[in-house]
């Protein structure tokens, strides 16, 4: 098994899911980023999920481009995305990326997947690639041993679920509702049919759900049925409404123990 499904196993072991906490690289500079998410890693997040800022953002709602805008601004690049994997993966964290896929074709596939792998990330969750157009990247992940996760969401058929599936490694990444990040008030109940529906398709691999989860409570909802809870704009917020670094920083670390404690006390 490849680094993030060991940590998904583990957490299988336990009768819990994992919590995947997402934070844009550099936001809002590049050590306070790092901070950050060195914070959500100690406060009880499984594996930190790194987004490389993009200045066009098909699937992300206003917090995290607000939030890659300030850091896109203060100048991250894509190098600088790297350097704040590594120093994170480099305290134990695990560490995976989020990114589209201009970026990446800019820097060179085969190249990038070198350096990633050698930065400490476990892979890449990729929103706007799809398995049929990915050939470089299947070939560039398999020649430096990357994970690989593809999306699927509730209007993907079946057949098409059985297909990502058989190019996802690591894990697969269900959004829990169409449309884009952000927060909402409640768990989609399209949610729990995705994940039986992908458990049918492959029993075996890992299933993370994103897009709404922003409270402990909502965390030990889809704990209750996934294999990992994936949080981005909720944990953003606290530090983009924070009023100075320091109590940002301080409503992270509170927010991501409460949702440490959701999905360690899944509602099944």
């Amino acid at each position: 098994m490849t680094g993030i499904a060991e940590t998904f196993g583990k957490a299988r072991a336990e009768g819990r899911a994992l919590l995947v906490g997402c934070m844009p690289a550099g936001f809002p500079t590049v050590d306070d980023s790092i901070a950050s998410m060195v914070a959500m890693a100690e406060a009880g997040c499984d594996v930190i999920e790194v987004e490389l800022p993009y200045s066009d953002p098909v699937m992300d709602g206003p917090v995290i481009q607000k939030a890659s805008d300030i850091a896109l601004a203060n100048g991250v690049r894509t190098r600088d995305t790297l350097r704040i994997i590594e120093a994170v993966a480099a305290t134990g964290a695990q560490v995976v990326l989020m990114t589209y896929w201009n970026p990446i074709e800019k820097y060179g596939v085969d190249a990038f997947a070198r350096d990633l792998a050698a930065a400490g990330a476990t892979g890449m969750i990729t929103p706007d690639l799809i398995p049929d157009e990915a050939a470089e990247w299947l070939a560039a992940s398999d020649r430096y041993g990357n994970d690989r996760t593809f999306l699927v969401s509730p209007s993907s058929t079946d057949a098409r679920i059985a297909m990502t599936l058989g190019h996802c490694r690591g894990f697969v990444y269900a959004t829990a509702l169409m449309g884009v990040t952000g927060a909402r008030s409640q768990v989609s109940q399209q949610a729990p049919d995705l994940v039986a529906r992908i458990r049918a398709a492959d029993p075996d691999m890992p299933v993370g759900v994103g897009l709404g989860v922003g409270t402990g409570a909502q965390a030990a909802e889809v704990a209750g049925f996934a294999d990992g809870v994936i949080v981005g704009s909720a944990l953003i917020r606290c530090v983009l409404e924070a009023p100075d670094v320091a109590s940002g920083r301080q409503r992270l670390r509170t927010l991501s123990a409460e949702l440490a404690q959701g999905v360690r006390n899944p509602r099944r």
